[in-house]
């Protein structure tokens, strides 16, 4: 679409003739995108990005590179969610190629498989199960029933996932106007999952709002667990039961978290860490293969000392 004229379907009048394909981040952005900036800690990447244009605020203007356009409004990350919706796909396409299934792979009655989406050889796909439109599914993968992978999403091979789970949901994403009410952020990326996964029952894996939630190889994901959008998953992790990690967590190599143990948004985890059972991550763990539990986060061993103490108080 034509900068200018998108911009004038959210009352912004700027003569561009910049064509324009989505939304990113600073860091992300290609001279195609546009990008925004709301809060003054991520000005250094102002300065780096590549973004055709940049939604800031008046005082930030001066901070735009040369060859990207600054669009000055009052709210960057509200207008970012108006102009989301004009980017967002179909939820359903009418029109494509039908799905191109694999040797030796059986779908039973009663699955929705949609337009441009490909499945691999060996598979088994279940009743009740929708794959949604341009999915890709590897070899050897297992489905069960009434499990939704929505459009874009990617599923490697030798995977395994259980019944009701949802791949590819619409991350939580809202900005407020001054008056409370709340404007949907379209959620336009995806969710990728690598090879030799395993996903137990009625998880719920979100789409990112720009790029891929990733979900590393080798993973293994209990029952109930919850991944916000643009959360990375990286190799050999494992999240048990109820787990729920908040948008943008980055979980490095190995890391095990236990059951009802959870994180604030936008941190990291290092690798080889261990969440114990109810433990609150909030905020990034940049030392490995260290046991953590409590809330707040304590070392394991300080936390059982801790514990005893308090048995010790109330004796």
């Amino acid at each position: 679409m034509i900068l200018s004229d998108i911009l004038k379907k959210i009352d912004i009048s700027l003569n561009s003739n910049l064509r324009v394909s989505g939304l990113n981040t600073l860091l992300d952005a290609s001279e195609n995108e546009i990008s925004f900036l709301e809060n003054k800690k991520y000005i250094k990447d102002l300065s780096k990005t590549k973004a055709g244009a940049v939604l800031v605020k008046k005082e930030f203007e001066k901070n735009v590179p040369e060859n990207t356009i600054a669009i000055v409004c009052e709210e960057p990350y509200l207008t970012l969610a108006r102009l989301s919706k004009f980017f967002a796909p179909k939820v359903i396409e009418t029109q494509g190629n039908d799905c191109i299934i694999g040797e030796n792979t059986n779908i039973m009655s009663n699955v929705y498989l949609g337009k441009d989406s490909k499945i691999g050889k060996n598979c088994t796909i279940m009743s009740g199960s929708f794959i949604g439109d341009n999915v890709s599914i590897g070899d050897n993968t297992t489905i069960y029933s009434n499990v939704s992978v929505y459009r874009d999403c990617t599923i490697g091979s030798d995977c395994i996932i259980h019944a009701g789970t949802v791949i590819g949901s619409d991350g939580f994403g809202f900005a407020h106007t001054k008056t409370g009410k709340y404007i949907k952020i379209y959620q336009n990326g995806n969710v990728t999952v690598g090879n030799d996964v395993e996903i137990g029952a009625n998880c719920s894996i979100d789409r990112a709002a720009f790029n891929s939630t990733i979900i590393g190889n080798g993973v293994r994901i209990d029952n109930l667990v919850h991944i916000a959008h643009n959360c990375v998953l990286k190799d050999g992790c494992i999240l048990t039961g109820q787990v729920g990690l908040s948008g943008s967590t980055t979980l490095n190599e190995f890391v095990i978290m236990g059951g009802q143990s959870a994180t604030a948004g936008h941190l990291e985890i290092a690798p080889f860490t261990t969440i114990a059972a109810r433990g609150g991550v909030t905020k990034s763990i940049t030392e490995p293969k260290k046991q953590w539990a409590g809330f707040p986060l304590f070392e394991h061993r300080q936390w059982l000392k801790l514990q005893s103490r308090i048995a010790k108080l109330l004796k």
